[in-house]
């Protein structure tokens, strides 16, 4: 006998806020341990499986969290994943039927994620015992809680005659929610908690749903198998939401002659509301249980969460709970926290600021993400790193500022001296009336002393003293050099630059490509990357811009040809990481990667392209890459994420602030094709505007955070210089786009 946990991950926990969201719910979150809920629950069921996989049923917007929930403990999972919530008895049927077509004798042991249950071995014990009784009697087995008190929060359930002798019996009753007077006689009467966790075999469970509820039953089938299925996901298709909204109590549970239930005493809670929660807490000798930095002076039985940065102080209270998000707070009786989830039904806790969904109403919301964005950029960062950010003495960029105002970083990227050469040159096109040129030519003043070798390539690294650190040309880095200096020129038309730039793309660069097409890498450990041929071709396209010289044009058609030849996958339409000296994808790992920011990149510079040359196959190139990117966007965080597998499944769930400018550059040029997709990529650019300004919001005006973690919070480290590039190409973009939006320029 096989077993197959199952893990129901949907719901919002709605009496738990504010910790608990729609976009985040409480099963994610840590409410009375280090873990959160649903990591607890996968550890405490993971022994039970055996070489059974353990299945997740989930909504889609949940899917990144969880798996870096799983990665975070180490544990594998199957993700059942819904395309909209059909309450439980859908949910369990899909896992039911999945199951089936692998194992269709096996017994599913499915429990819900949020539920506490701190004594692992005991439940465990108690679902051996339910699993033997489910694969014997074939009856479906649901654990009763022993209660410690009435209570109206939980369902009931009268137990009948005893099956055989591992404690499993007949349900003789169910008693729904009741109120106080009949919870405190059917505890009298011996009567026990609905604890919502089931055990059943699953032909048993099939063949009762197909009985009672056959609309449900062929919903999920058709769903499972006509799913999408991406390695460690499976999407179900749209047949499930053919599926009425049941829950699996009222649809097979209270019906089936086949109810049984295991009387269990271990401690049990559903977390379901904060009294709750402190119920399951440590608690003090007063009754008080507290999360982060909270203080109290004569309080007992009482519950506060205080966030770092913060003091909850409580003074003379009892029976309260006190809980502290950042945009709200909550003061509760513990006697009335089952009334949270009526409060969140007023209109103050509706979505006020629901995006537009008409082409002009999104054209003006951008355009005012435009101007917005464009002020932070001449009123406070354009100042921060022409001051802070230049290194006087040393005549360089710095590397990062934190969050103080601290210069940080020894060693001086090529990289970030071309990048910031790039921002400075761009600030003159953009009405700052700063230093700007002096700053661009200061900084490539640095660069063409500093880093050119005698060889006429450009190394990667000095120090803050014009020390050597890393003398290796890498294509990336000579791809910015050409890229800072087509600014320069730009600026200057009678200035050297474009000498400068023709004798590195005539010259080292040269000795750099491939014979299969593109440039070779200097890094012996991935020499052949898609990202180089990336930037050399946003290079060629900006020296397009301003030079006649046919060098230019014919490097843009190369490269862009290598990406639409080479370098997308033809099944995926997107663009990998690392490859081999063919071009095909990599071994291992770093073949698979896909980096959701850099779908967008390309899509970017091909649809640029595409225009230039009227070139129809690089336009539905674009568009392809851009949905690639699209896989990529968590929406609960409206970000794009770090990196994903070439299976959909996530690799690296933080979000880098570089993505989303991508995002938004992608989803403006495309948007300005002006066919059936415009509402979309209109969206999808809003969206990232609004999640770039996230990003821009930081103790000193000016800087920015880095990276957004999957826990929603962002990482505490210093601004690195290297991201003001992206920011200000995303505004460059935007306003190329002002006659489009219908926006004028800002003024100076």
């Amino acid at each position: 006998m096989a077993v197959h946990p199952v893990i129901l991950c949907g719901g919002s926990g709605t009496r738990l806020w504010p910790l608990s969201r729609p976009e985040r719910p409480k099963q994610f979150a840590s409410l009375v341990r280090h873990q959160s809920s649903f990591q607890d629950t996968v550890l405490r069921v993971a022994p039970l499986a055996g070489s059974a996989d353990i299945l997740v049923v989930t909504g889609g917007a949940h899917v990144d969290l969880i798996q870096a929930q799983l990665s975070e403990i180490g544990v594998g999972a199957q993700l059942i994943v819904e395309p909209e919530g059909r309450d439980s008895a859908a949910a369990i049927a899909a896992a039911a039927c999945w199951i089936a077509a692998r194992d269709p004798a096996g017994v599913a042991v499915v429990v819900a994620a949020d539920h506490e249950t701190p004594d692992a071995s005991a439940f465990r014990a108690g679902a051996d015992s339910a699993a033997a009784a489910a694969a014997r009697d074939g009856v479906i087995v649901t654990f009763g809680i022993t209660p410690t008190r009435p209570s109206t929060a939980y369902g009931y359930i009268q137990p009948g005659a005893a099956l055989g002798s591992g404690g499993v019996r007949l349900v003789e009753r169910f008693v729904e929610k009741p109120g106080l007077e009949d919870a405190q006689s059917c505890v009298s009467e011996g009567y026990l908690w609905n604890s919502g966790n089931f055990v059943f075999r699953i032909d048993v469970f099939l063949a009762e749903l197909e009985r009672y509820e056959p609309r449900i039953a062929a919903a999920a089938r058709a769903a499972v198998e006509n799913a999408d299925a991406l390695g460690s996901v499976v999407r179900l298709s749209d047949d499930f939401l053919g599926s009425p909204g049941r829950s699996v109590d009222h649809a097979v549970l209270e019906r089936t002659r086949r109810a049984a239930v295991l009387p269990v005493s271990y401690a049990w809670s559903d977390l379901g509301a904060w009294d709750a929660v402190l119920a399951a807490s440590d608690r003090d000798a007063d009754g008080n249980a507290a999360t982060g930095p909270v203080e109290r002076l004569d309080c007992s039985n009482t519950l506060a969460r205080a966030q770092d940065g913060q003091v909850v102080a409580l003074i003379g209270l009892s029976d309260v709970a006190v809980i502290v998000e950042p945009d709200a707070i909550l003061v509760c009786a513990l006697d009335s926290t089952q009334s949270v989830k009526r409060l969140l039904q007023r209109p103050r806790f509706q979505s006020q600021d629901a995006p537009p969904t008409d082409i002009p109403g999104l054209k003006r919301a951008l355009a005012a993400e435009s101007a917005a964005l464009d002020l932070w950029r001449r009123g406070s960062a354009l100042p921060v790193w022409s001051t802070l950010g230049f290194d006087l003495a040393g005549g360089g960029f710095q590397e990062a500022i934190t969050m103080l105002g601290r210069p940080v970083g020894e060693a001086r990227r090529l990289r970030v001296q071309a990048r910031q050469v790039y921002v400075f040159s761009e600030a003159g096109l953009g009405a700052w009336e700063g230093p700007w040129q002096a700053l661009a030519n200061a900084g490539w003043e640095g660069i063409s002393h500093r880093y050119r070798r005698p060889d006429g390539a450009y190394r990667a690294a000095v120090s803050g003293q014009g020390e050597i650190l890393n003398d290796t040309a890498l294509v990336y880095d000579q791809a910015f050099v050409l890229f800072a200096l087509a600014a320069m020129a730009r600026g200057a038309p009678s200035g050297p630059y474009a000498d400068f730039a023709m004798a590195l793309a005539q010259g080292p660069l040269q000795t750099m490509r491939h014979p299969a097409g593109g440039f070779r890498e200097a890094d012996p450990a991935a020499p052949f990357q898609s990202n180089p041929q990336m930037h050399l071709l946003e290079a060629a396209l900006a020296w397009e811009d301003v030079s006649s010289a046919t060098l230019w044009r014919d490097m843009a058609d190369d490269l862009a040809r290598l990406a639409l030849t080479r370098l997308i996958h033809t099944r995926l339409g997107s663009i990998g990481e690392h490859f081999d000296s063919k071009w095909a994808p990599a071994p291992g790992i770093a073949g698979r990667l896909v980096w959701p920011g850099h779908q967008f990149e390309w899509a970017w510079l091909l649809e640029r392209w595409a225009i230039r040359r009227n070139e129809q196959a690089a336009r539905a190139a674009a568009g392809q890459l851009f949905d690639a990117g699209v896989r990529g966007v968590n929406r609960r965080r409206n970000v794009a994420m770090d990196a994903v597998l070439d299976d959909g499944s996530v690799h690296r769930p933080d979000a880098r602030l570089w993505p989303q400018t991508e995002r938004l550059k992608a989803g403006l040029i495309l948007a300005q094709r002006r066919d059936a997709r415009e509402t979309l990529y209109l969206g999808e650019a809003l969206d990232a505007a609004r999640s770039l300004r996230r990003y821009l919001g930081t103790p000193l005006a000016g800087l920015w955070r880095d990276t957004l973690g999957a826990n929603g919070v962002f990482v505490d480290e210093a601004a690195p210089a290297s991201s003001f590039y992206h920011i200000v190409c995303a505004l460059a973009e935007l306003r190329a786009a002002e006659a489009y939006l219908g926006s004028n320029p800002p003024p100076a």
